[in-house]
This record gives C-alpha cells, structure tokens and sequence, in this order.
C-alpha cells in the first residue's frame, strides 16, 4: 500500500483517497529563506515538494471516540 501510493503522489497527477480515512496529496512548496538555529544565519531553502496527509470523516470519529 505505501509503495504504490508513493508511486502515485510522486507522479503528481492527482491524490490518492482511502475513503473515510486519509488523503495524500503531493503539494509544492515555495523556496524561502529560513535561519539556523544555532548560528542564526540565514539558509536558502530550495523550493521542492511536500506530501499533505488528511485525515478522513471515519478516522475523526474514530480519534474522537464516537
């Protein structure tokens, strides 16, 4: 199941949807100037891709304990 949603977030093209329980969506996330922690200086962050996960009717109830 991981493998194969993997495959298909990575293409991009659409979400994968396990109805009541998640969503995985492939987003693009702008490049931006952070700092590190340590030092303070400034770090270029490239701009790439991230994976959105949402959590489903069915697992909110469950989490809620309904």
């Amino acid at each position: 199941l991981a493998e194969t949603v993997g495959e298909v977030v990575a293409k991009g093209d659409e979400k994968v949807t396990i109805p009541g329980f998640l969503t995985f969506e492939r987003t693009h996330r702008a490049a931006r100037t952070a700092r590190n922690p340590q030092t303070g200086d400034p770090i270029d962050i490239p701009a790439g891709y991230s994976v959105k996960v949402s959590a489903g009717s069915k697992l909110k109830e469950a989490a809620k304990g309904k």
